[in-house]
């Protein structure tokens, strides 16, 4: 007569070997792939600034096109180039949550609701001869259902938008999520962030669609269709970056030559 192969004990060796070989590949497969994960990321961080800065070429690399690129760090609080931290492995997202990093925002300072803001940026420049080009810089602030993550890029003189993209955010599809839409993307070069003389943001959104006529056209997008809440965020983020509590001293030093 034949062992029986079905008993409670084989079921649970069976099981808990099946389980034991699964982790090990899990594992196995982590550890492998983490390298490429890394390297994925970093080419998807490379790639959205060279989008912003409307740097992107198909007939070359993205590495290649990247070493146009100087990357260096900011303290936020002097508005001056800092080596305090290391501008090659430094991310502000994660140091926005330590809090030797860090700082808490006030309510009545943090209009892009970002709660903690990092002390230090790592910003972008675009240089020629010694003459800066572009510079880009991040941002990020709360839409409707996400914080929403991107890059802003300026020409030379510090006011002028190349562009405006976002690689990270959970609003509505075909509602605040057409911040991805090109065609949207696209109203966004040649306009000002400030007006003549002064460091006041004015740059954002309307509701509606811009009239080309009126008196603040330069400093106006169109507002996104159903996403008020959305609109009314990017609006936010892009005057609390480019106020005082975000880059404005940084680029009042940088006219200057004083960073």
């Amino acid at each position: 007569m034949s062992a029986n192969n079905d008993t409670i004990s084989k079921t649970i060796t069976v099981t808990v070997l099946l389980c034991v070989v699964c982790s090990v590949i899990v594992s196995a497969a982590a550890v492998l792939l983490k390298p490429q994960q890394i390297a994925n990321k970093e080419l998807d961080r490379k790639t959205n600034i060279l989008a912003a800065a409307g740097l992107m070429d198909s007939s070359k690399s993205v590495d290649e096109l990247f070493s146009q690129i100087t990357t260096k760090v900011v303290d936020l609080e002097t508005g001056k180039f800092t080596d305090a931290v290391d501008a090659a492995t430094f991310d502000a997202r994660k140091a926005s949550k330590d809090p030797a990093l860090s700082s808490k925002l006030d309510r009545k300072d943090d209009i892009a609701s970002i709660k903690r803001q990092a002390k230090y940026q790592t910003v972008y420049l675009v240089e020629s001869e010694g003459e800066l080009e572009k510079v880009i810089l991040p941002v990020h602030g709360y839409g409707l259902w996400s914080t929403l993550y991107g890059f802003l890029a300026l020409e030379g003189d510090l006011n002028t938008v190349v562009g405006l993209g976002f690689y990270s955010h959970a609003e509505t599809p075909g509602l605040g999520g057409e911040v991805d839409n090109p065609l949207w993307k696209s109203q966004w070069p040649g306009k000002k962030v400030y007006a003549d003389g002064a460091m006041e943001p004015l740059l954002g959104l309307i509701k509606g669609k811009v009239n080309p006529d009126a008196a603040n056209a330069a400093h106006q997008i169109d507002g996104l269709s159903g996403a008020t809440l959305t609109s009314d965020g990017v609006s936010r983020m892009v005057k609390f970056w480019m106020g005082e509590n975000g880059y404005a001293p940084f680029l009042t030093n940088l006219k200057a030559g004083g960073v």
